[in-house]
């Protein structure tokens, strides 16, 4: 288990681009040859459908989220890091690359540009914690970091995932800086069962393996960032998870002691599992619908294949 985390790093702001084309995942499924499955992904595992965007590159829906910024504009100065965090290594062909595209339209003439795909969908929280250490080693209290999470799903892994999600595009611009007052970085735990390296390539056995441990794993990650914020799990007032079997979700709350009422699922049957962008989306939903008070602390998680979870506590 690693402890991790910047004090003091803050979310200034998120802003996300969902794209309007809505398709339930039946279809989808049937393409992949999974089409006896459908009725267990929806029934059981909570989606229905999912956002697809085929006519839109990455760098313009990067470009489409980050343009909802409010605290952006005027600031593209003060933007020291340009960071993307995907799940799958190759988000481009060459020598496209969507990042300096972005870098480029939005006038981050400043700013340096880097991708961090380490953690897959877990990479949107291990970008926060770099960032903000980043921001503080700089001692510049202006200083601004856009950290992107979200892909599109272009190839079969990145369409579905065996007993766990139907994968949709859906992007997160997150703003970040070091200090403020908001949303403050309380806690970061991360652990890796690298026993689990292949990822959606795991031979039977070892999947089995992993769905056993998988539960019991995130439960200790989320403990020990709670318990490195200085919290009880009696104190997070909102769980903004990443979007995956509803079923094993129930398993964790349990194994926590939460009520299902603490967990902000909503968004799994319209969106999918929109890879490292979940939680950030999540987000949004809990601030645009009263979920969160100020001073409540929050946590935020995510699951890399591979196989990396982590859990990140705020207080809003």
């Amino acid at each position: 288990m690693r402890l991790r985390g910047a004090r003091m790093t803050s979310i200034v702001e998120v802003a996300t681009h969902l794209p309007p084309r809505s398709i339930p995942i039946g279809p989808r499924l049937t393409e992949l040859g999974l089409a006896g499955d459908a009725d267990l992904y929806e029934r059981f595992y909570g989606f229905a459908r999912i956002r697809v965007e085929p006519d839109r590159s990455l760098a313009d829906q990067m470009c489409a989220a980050a343009g909802k910024l409010t605290e952006l504009r005027g600031r593209e100065g003060d933007v020291r890091y340009l960071v993307h965090a995907p799940t799958i290594q190759l988000t481009a062909p060459y020598p496209d690359s969507p990042l300096r595209a972005v870098r480029r339209s939005l006038g981050l003439t400043h700013a340096m540009q880097f991708s961090l795909n380490q953690h897959a969908c877990a990479s949107g929280l291990l970008a926060i914690d770099v960032c903000g250490k980043l921001l503080a080693a700089d001692h510049d209290p202006d200083a601004l970091a856009l950290i992107l999470v979200g892909e599109k799903t272009f190839t079969r892994v990145a369409q579905v995932i065996a007993h766990s999600a139907v994968m949709g595009e859906g992007m997160a611009a997150v703003l970040v800086r070091a200090g403020g007052v908001r949303d403050r970085l309380l806690g970061y735990a991360t652990r890796t069962l690298g026993e689990f390296h292949q990822g959606p390539n795991l031979p039977p056995e070892m999947e089995a393996k992993f769905q056993g441990a998988y539960a019991a794993t995130l439960v200790e990650v989320i403990l020990a960032a709670v318990a490195q914020a200085g919290m009880s799990v009696a104190d997070v007032a909102l769980v903004l998870p990443h979007n995956v079997n509803r079923m094993s979700w129930l398993r964790i709350l349990r194994q926590l002691g939460l009520p299902k009422t603490r967990l902000l699922l909503d968004n799994q049957a319209e969106f999918g599992h929109c890879f490292g962008a979940d939680p950030f989306i999540n987000y949004q939903t809990a601030c645009e619908r009263g979920r969160l008070r100020p001073g409540d602390g929050y946590v935020m998680t995510g699951a890399g294949l591979g196989a990396t979870l982590a859990a990140m506590v705020f207080q809003h």
